[in-house]
């Protein structure tokens, strides 16, 4: 955690002892629709995995390097998870099975930025890698048989170990576009995670992030 923000601290540095333009600041908030990406030497098992509902809220900076280019970073509170849902009959009663990993992390991003001006409006595209921390986490679950219902809920335990359930580095590829109108930004984002956060890699296992984003801002200062 403590290197996270010493990167944070580092970039914004550089960012504005290097800008020549009129930096600004956005704040927003939005829906994030979460899955993972599960596989191992036998093959993948997430087909099968459902977008899970969360949130993302932070502020943004964005440091114009000319024009049409800028650079973006900021912090930005990103839940991330899925939803699990399955049911299968075994000596021909229904067994129902249901559970939701909720984990919630502070990501950086770095991303270059394309803007062009419409006039009344103006688009944009950016790209660029982020990298985030596992702040907490909870999994809860849900097991049904022959009418009952049995409820459980744990928090998520981070590292590497035997007993643990996710690693707590994140990183990966971030894809953006949206629309800006008097201040007031739409935009639409997709995480592509990298990181392998299962905290074994046994038998090839790998769980990777997949995060699709839609956001709400508002601009503060620049041009």
């Amino acid at each position: 955690m403590k290197n996270l923000l010493k990167l944070f601290v580092v970039v914004m540095g550089f960012t504005m002892a290097t800008e020549s333009y009129a930096q600004s600041f956005v704040v927003k908030g939005g829906l994030n629709l979460s899955k993972f990406l599960a596989k191992d030497d036998e093959g993948t098992y997430s087909d099968d995995f459902k977008m899970n509902p969360g949130f993302l809220f932070g502020v943004t900076s964005e440091f114009p390097i000319s024009e049409v280019f800028s650079f973006e970073t900021g912090l930005l509170l990103s839940s991330k998870g899925v939803k699990i849902s399955e049911e299968e009959s075994i000596f021909e009663e229904m067994v129902e099975f249901d559970s939701r990993v909720n984990l919630l992390y502070l990501d950086i991003p770095l991303l270059a930025k394309a803007t062009a001006d419409l006039g009344s409006a103006k688009i944009y595209g950016a790209f660029g890698p982020y990298i985030g921390m596992g702040l907490s986490g909870k999994i809860k679950s849900e097991f049904t048989s022959m009418g009952e219902t049995e409820k459980t809920e744990e928090d998520v335990k981070w590292g590497s170990g035997e007993d643990d359930d996710f690693r707590r580095l994140d990183y990966g590829l971030s894809f953006g576009a949206g629309v800006e109108i008097n201040a007031i930004q739409i935009g639409l984002s997709y995480g592509l995670g990298l990181a392998n956060i299962s905290p074994s890699s046994e038998g090839g296992a790998k769980v990777n992030n997949r995060v699709l984003g839609i956001s709400l801002g508002y601009r503060f200062g620049g041009n």
